[in-house]
């Protein structure tokens, strides 16, 4: 009888799949690398992305951003904007995107608590002006979680 089994042959270097992360607010590029992951805050909830996610557009919604990198996790405050995934790539336009380091905390309670006034009030304005004071306060919250306030 004869021996039809396959043999396979591996190659000693495996080559791990990236994601090119690019975060971009109006006044630079705040970060450009490969990573192995991100997770973003959207419109609908947080959406973990790894190499060969689905397409996917998305708006942000105040909150955090992380990503990972050989094991090393970072994180990025960020509020209001879009993300874009396509193969292998991360976009991330966004209007704030900030570092722990980068967060003035008095100025993130200060933003808080005058939205939490604004909107504890008998709130008289336009839904429009509502949605305002709601992402303000969420990105004082999300500002103030990153820094460890």
């Amino acid at each position: 009888m004869e021996d039809f089994s396959l043999t396979v042959h591996r190659s000693p270097f495996i080559v791990k799949e990236m994601i090119k992360l690019e975060i971009v607010t109006p006044e630079r590029r705040v970060f450009d690398e490969t990573v192995d992951s991100v997770t973003v805050p959207t419109a609908t909830g947080e959406v973990g992305i790894l190499p060969n996610h689905a397409p996917l557009i998305s708006s942000l919604k105040p909150g955090i951003l992380s990503y990972s990198n050989k094991g090393v996790s970072e994180k990025m405050v960020v509020s209001g904007g879009f993300v874009e995934v396509s193969t292998n790539t991360v976009s991330v336009l966004t209007d704030v995107a900030e570092r722990a380091q980068e967060i003035d905390v008095e100025a993130a309670r200060s933003e808080r608590d005058e939205a939490q006034r604004v909107l504890g009030a008998a709130f008289s304005g336009t839904e429009e002006e509502f949605e305002a004071e709601k992402e303000r306060l969420e990105r004082a919250q999300a500002r103030l979680q990153l820094a460890g306030r």
